[in-house]
């Protein structure tokens, strides 16, 4: 498995992870809880869309592949406002179900912290999880991720609301 960052060029294949990998709906459907963007909101962004995504300067995307497979993504928002720009936040971590409970969650938070570390300025990385996925919340307090705070009623999913942790860690505190 190779971590890399992802460009423009890799927009079909993020897209498709994200969406409707092997003709099933995959992040956006299989975890809508997961994530405050819903199935029919990214199906209607067009290639350029996910593309700009992947060429915003404010966000990295790293991929985790096998061969030409996307099998797994986080994301690195950086803060472009002068007083927080010494922190980042997480995003968008997924991993196919093909490739789940083989580590690779694991290997791309690492990377994604790796990834910050490359950044002087970075002191905190922080990000929110669903309340009850104990698989991804136990994995980010492996990473040395801790709990600071509960947003009641986060995300809306149909007529069900969801509570996100909020999480976080200093990036040299190893």
């Amino acid at each position: 498995m190779i971590i890399r960052a992802l460009g423009a060029s890799n927009a079909e294949a993020y897209r498709a992870l994200m969406l409707e990998a092997s003709s099933m709906l995959e992040a956006y459907g299989a975890y809508p809880e997961a994530f405050t963007s819903s199935v029919a909101e990214r199906a209607r962004m067009p290639l350029s869309w996910w593309e700009k995504r992947l060429d915003n300067p404010l966000d990295q995307l790293l991929g985790a592949f096998e061969g030409e497979v996307l099998a797994g993504i986080v994301g690195l928002a950086f803060e472009p406002r002068e007083k927080a720009r010494h922190k980042v936040t997480l995003f968008g971590m997924y991993v196919n179900g093909a490739y789940q409970q083989k580590g690779l969650g694991r290997q791309l938070v690492e990377a994604a912290l790796a990834e910050a570390r490359k950044h002087p300025r970075l002191q905190v990385i922080q990000l929110t999880v669903t309340a009850g996925n104990d698989a991804a919340f136990a994995l980010y307090q492996r990473c040395g991720f801790i709990q600071y705070d509960l947003e009641p009623l986060a995300v809306r999913v149909g007529e069900e609301y969801f509570d996100k942790i909020h999480m976080w860690r200093e990036l040299n505190a190893d």
